[in-house]
């Protein structure tokens, strides 16, 4: 059994597999993590894909689509790990993305969840407007994101190159 279970739930995203699984089985350490593609009953070619081509990857077949939050929990429910990485379909990784988030929560048992800072997939020097660099919860209740106000994202320049306590984590939880 890995340390590390990451999961990513599929509904149709053939499109995406095919595009971000090449860099994550490259840039995961296979020592440490198990990489699983949990499939919410596509009826595209996603399956085929994976068995073919990315035979490291292993699959959970769900039958059906039960949507992200359960779909998530089914798939969950079947890998034993102490870790587990929830990745969007859509999110490319790059060179030790894992290590240092595991790291984290091996060495701080008070850790719940961490994430990384996501940066845009067609503006590689800017956030992701999604996810930028942690979420919180302002004092009205809303949230908010570094990296990004409103509809504007920032530039990284360093700026966030720190740990923080974040309220929330988007694009790749672990």
């Amino acid at each position: 059994m890995a340390e590390i279970a990451v999961v990513i739930l599929n509904w149709n995203g053939v499109h995406f597999l095919e595009k971000f699984i090449p860099p994550l089985v490259e840039f995961t350490d296979q020592d440490i993590a198990d990489i699983w593609v949990a499939d919410n009953g596509s009826t595209d070619t996603s399956l085929e894909l994976l068995n073919q081509k990315f035979p490291a990857v292993k699959t959970i077949e769900l039958g059906e689509n039960y949507g992200f939050a359960e779909g998530y929990n089914r798939a969950l429910d079947q890998i034993d790990a102490p870790y587990f990485v929830l990745l969007n379909s859509d999110v490319e990784v790059t060179g030790n993305w894992l290590v240092p988030l595991y790291n984290a929560m091996k060495e701080d048992a008070s850790l719940g969840a961490c994430m990384p800072m996501v940066k845009s997939w067609h503006d590689r020097d800017s956030f992701e407007h999604a996810g930028a660099a942690g979420g919180f919860i302002d004092k009205f209740g809303y949230p908010f994101c570094r990296g990004r106000i409103f509809n504007r994202i920032e530039k990284d320049t360093g700026q966030f190159n720190s740990d923080l306590n974040i309220f929330l984590g988007l694009g790749g939880l672990p």
